[in-house]
């Protein structure tokens, strides 16, 4: 017996082996040179000095402007989380409760924009939203408008952007976790007496929290590191973090461009954390 269990444990080592080492080296060190990068000081004539200091955080931190590009990320990926969740949370309840034949279809349909990069969707937006795009040009056919309306360059073209990227992904988790719930549950809440929100409220909600969770960090995530979308749908004055990370090493100042790359990272993972621990206590009372 002891035996089949080493000979077992040795079987997984080797399995998991190369990938847990693949894992470690493609993350965990480019984020160790990325840190240390981040302690040093930037001279614009020989880009990167080596040192150990605080100043590109202390800058950071010590800016308005850089203070206001992470509320204005937050805010963003906040706002495309709860529109994702409102949006997602039906689609996903319908193509987990249906019984169409056509239900793989159905799915297809929902994972095919994934095929499809941000960039090139950002630019589809841009055809819509433009000043001579479907959307206005439709607007002043119709005689609702007499001009077109601002709607590129601003801070819902982008939200629109994100969450058209984000959403299938929340449709996805929600709908392999509600696959999961027996329909006799929810049947049983019903012959009781509950209504359809008090069955949403206090049964269907509850036992897919996990799934609403994960989906809400997913989205969150990529909404705090989306880079295609603000630049292509924000234009040169909307700026989010990632955006400026990438501009910081444009500029080859490549330790503030490490520490707001590094700030980012660990923002975002905090956030997520912290988001977790709250929404499980919450539903546990």
């Amino acid at each position: 017996m002891m035996d089949d269990r080493r000979t077992s444990a040795l079987t997984a080592s080797a399995l998991v082996g190369p990938a847990t080492v693949f894992v470690l080296a493609g993350l965990l060190l480019p984020l160790l040179i990325l840190f240390r990068y981040s302690l040093n000081r930037f001279e614009p004539r020989v880009m990167m000095v080596e040192a150990v200091t605080l100043e590109n955080y202390v800058k950071f931190f010590s800016d308005p402007y850089y203070i206001n590009v992470f509320g204005t990320t937050l805010e963003v990926a906040a706002v495309c989380t709860a529109i994702c969740l409102l949006l997602g949370a039906p689609l996903g309840y319908v193509l987990a409760r249906t019984q169409s034949r056509f239900k793989s279809q159905l799915i297809i349909l929902v994972v095919l924009p994934l095929f499809v990069g941000n960039a090139v969707r950002a630019a589809g937006w841009m055809t819509v939203l433009g000043s001579k795009g479907f959307l206005n040009v439709s607007l002043q056919a119709i005689g609702l408008t007499s001009a077109p309306l601002e709607m590129m360059f601003t801070k819902g073209a982008v939200i629109a952007g994100i969450v058209a990227v984000n959403l299938p992904y929340m449709v996805l988790t929600l709908q392999s976790v509600i696959e999961q719930i027996p329909r006799s549950i929810e049947e049983a809440a019903l012959s009781l007496g509950a209504g359809p929100l008090s069955v949403v409220r206090r049964v269907l909600l509850p036992l897919a929290l996990p799934g609403v969770i994960t989906g809400a960090i997913l989205t969150f995530i990529l909404g705090m590191n989306a880079y295609a979308t603000p630049v292509l749908l924000g234009g040169p004055k909307f700026k989010m973090m990632a955006p400026l990370v990438y501009g910081q090493f444009q500029l080859n100042n490549w330790p503030f461009g490490a520490a707001v790359a590094y700030l980012l990272m660990t923002a975002t993972l905090l956030l997520t954390a912290g988001a977790n621990v709250l929404a499980r206590r919450r539903w546990r009372h």
